[in-house]
């Protein structure tokens, strides 16, 4: 079990989410960087969705109550344990009493806590990630608040002393801007041949309406050619929506699963974790892919991922001891 010592109510229990829900009306969720929550779990020889925590406010502080391994992920922030301080993308053994504090961030917006056996809250609509917007799922439907006692699954595994860590972690957007590739969606050619050839060549600024429903984007508005009513339909994250100002929002974890305004891109599910990185601020430029592409790169990410969900004991070779770390 571990306790929260400091923490806000935008900081949760976050898996994989609930893709299966979304025909009853239910979000996505889950975590906004899934990349950097399954390579926490294999760390830890966890299920790669088993839920962690996604911390997005600093600082954040535990207590471990019982002995546990544990890792750290996504974004690079000043993490210690107790007075060690712990490289990023790590995976080390917390003794009963230890405080986790994760510090002022360095690059990226999110970062990952998994605990060894992962977070063994309740599963609702077959996950455990929360859902701020209906109160259900992770610790209550809630964030995390101080005192709170979070309970963790049975143990697994042991660590050699000092832990190790990530050869290659999943690279992080530099805090000055960040590229994701997108897909033409269905109202694409609604809107004008200037607008469309804008939308893929000028930067956009994420504004400061960014959480994990999703990122108004700000620039030179794109327009219509067509006033065409459109009927509420279904989206999902990555859908880039064009509202009457004329300026992007993209859907991300916590997005509404039904929306009326015209879509112009589709942002590929692999790139969502650079924009979970990116701060208020960062300006955004879409790269436009054909199907063929995206689909394979998304076939690149699983296989990646499928090749390290084997025993602990085969990642070695992907894995460092802490006095080799350069």
């Amino acid at each position: 079990m571990i306790e929260i010592l400091t923490s806000t109510a935008l900081n949760t229990v976050q898996d994989f989410g609930r893709p299966q829900a979304m025909s009853l009306g239910v979000s996505w969720g889950g975590a906004m960087d899934r990349s950097a929550l399954a390579w926490g779990n294999i760390l830890l020889g966890n299920p790669a969705d088993a839920a962690g925590i996604e911390v997005a406010f600093f600082p954040f502080r535990i207590r471990f109550l019982e002995e546990r391994s544990f890792s750290i992920t996504g974004a690079q922030c000043n993490a210690s344990l107790d007075n060690l301080s712990l490289p990023a993308n790590w995976a080390i053994t917390a003794k009963a009493g230890q405080i986790l504090t994760c510090g002022a961030l360095e690059k990226g917006c999110r970062v990952y806590l998994c605990v060894e056996g992962g977070l063994d809250v309740p599963i609702v609509f077959g996950a455990r990630a929360t859902d701020l917007k209906a109160a259900l799922g992770g610790y209550h439907g809630r964030g995390l608040h101080r005192n709170d006692h979070i309970p963790c699954g049975p143990r697994t595994l042991s660590l050699p002393t000092g832990g190790y860590g990530l050869t290659c972690p999943p690279p992080l957007p530099e805090r000055g801007s960040v590229t994701v590739h997108a897909l033409a969606a269905a109202e694409y050619h609604d809107f004008t041949p200037e607008s469309r050839a804008r939308f893929f060549s000028q930067p956009w600024c994420i504004t400061s309406q960014a959480n994990r429903a999703g990122y108004r984007l700000e620039g030179d508005p794109l327009r219509r050619a067509s006033d065409r009513e459109l009927f509420s339909h279904g989206i999902m994250p990555g859908t880039v929506q064009i509202p009457p100002s004329g300026q992007p929002i993209i859907q991300l974890a916590d997005a509404n699963t039904m929306g009326g305004y015209p879509k112009i891109a589709t942002v590929i599910e692999s790139d969502l974790r650079l924009l979970a990185q990116a701060p208020i601020g960062a300006s955004v430029f879409f790269h436009e892919i054909d199907i063929d592409a995206a689909v394979q790169r998304q076939r690149d990410t699983v296989r990646k991922f499928q090749d390290n969900t084997t025993k602990l004991s085969e990642l070695r070779g992907s894995l460092i001891p802490w006095n080799q770390k350069k």
